[in-house]
């Protein structure tokens, strides 16, 4: 499988085999650590990695990955270029491909990293925009796989602001390597139909299922896996809060919903959780809302059945898998 020189902007831009390749190389590399085994081939080769959203997983991941491979990196933060103000997007991918030989982008809309990529003459990895975050993906799938020994057949359950990046690219990636996959809320908050229509296509050729329904009972029923996010996003005003709470509550992910779904079911998020009070933002709208907590009860979250920080460690094995890759495999 040679996927050298390729952009990681979507899991759309990649067939079943190779999203299985690289979570087969994650795997692989994830071994190597655990025993030891350096993977430091790439001295000499450097990374920028664009932040225009902070980060706490995605930066650590790219850095650690980076570093354990013998890269140098170059954290360019929110205010840390002069992408998009002095200089376009366009200049701007054409002077880092020059000096880089792979650009990482966390930021806004798809079309930013896309035009990264067309631009930068070096591969270009999404760390996530508004629509898409692959390589959450990855981790996502390597985490289940983990837990259960396969992926095809399984059914995994989103719940929540089914619309963006998360829901989008899970309903993706299941319906790529043939996971069923429910999005669980509101109609309101259903992914992107002409988004759902082009996975359907997808799930035609894995034998994968791709269902949206409002009823949490009948969605979560015999699942293997219940999903959750935040539900409200990076950058949004604070106003969106009382809105989602109010919608989404339903559709918090506890106890009975867990019940629910098969006894072998695990729990994931991508991070972060306000599955309690204890951050600033977690208390202020415990304060003025009379909630403990949101998407997700702690009573779940610090379940036996949370692989949440199985799944945010994997971020870096993954991570590392996409840049070997598309930087080209050394031995």
């Amino acid at each position: 499988m040679n996927l050298k020189g390729r952009n990681f902007l979507t899991l759309k831009d990649f067939t079943p085999e190779e999203i299985t390749y690289l979570i087969d190389l994650s795997a692989e590399v994830k071994e190597k650590k655990k025993n030891g085994v350096p993977v430091d081939n790439y001295k000499g080769k450097n990374v920028a990695l664009i932040f225009e959203k902070d980060s706490t997983r995605t930066r650590c991941a790219f850095e650690v990955a980076a570093h354990d491979m013998g890269m140098g990196t170059t954290y360019l933060g929110p205010t840390g270029s002069q992408m998009g103000k002095k200089e376009s997007i366009e200049d701007t991918a054409r002077v880092l491909g020059r000096m880089f030989d792979g650009i990482e982008y966390r930021g806004f809309g798809q079309e930013i990293v896309e035009e990264l990529a067309k631009y930068a003459g070096v591969p270009v990895w999404n760390g996530l925009t508004n629509e898409y975050h692959p390589t959450q993906m990855l981790a996502d799938m390597l985490t289940i796989r983990e837990n259960f020994g396969t992926l095809k057949g399984l059914k995994l359950v989103y719940m929540g602001d089914a619309r963006y990046n998360m829901g989008n690219s899970l309903m993706v990636a299941c319906s790529k390597l043939g996971l069923d996959f429910t999005a669980c809320t509101t109609e309101e908050y259903f992914p992107n139909a002409e988004l759902v229509a082009q996975c359907r296509e997808y799930a035609k050729e894995s034998g994968a299922e791709i269902t949206l329904t409002s009823d949490v009972k009948e969605g979560t029923k015999d699942a293997d896996v219940i999903y959750t996010d935040v539900w409200v996003s990076m950058g949004e005003p604070d106003e969106v809060w009382e809105k989602r709470i109010k919608e989404l509550s339903p559709y918090k992910v506890t106890k009975e919903v867990m019940a629910n779904a098969k006894d072998s079911a695990i729990f994931l998020h991508c991070l972060p959780a306000f599955h309690d009070l204890k951050t600033k933002i977690g208390k202020e709208m415990g304060e003025r809302f009379n909630i403990e907590d949101m998407e997700v009860t702690d009573e779940v979250f610090e379940s036996e059945q949370s692989k949440v920080f199985d799944e945010a460690e994997n971020r870096m094995h993954t991570i590392k898998a996409v840049m070997m890759a598309t930087l080209g495999v050394q031995e």
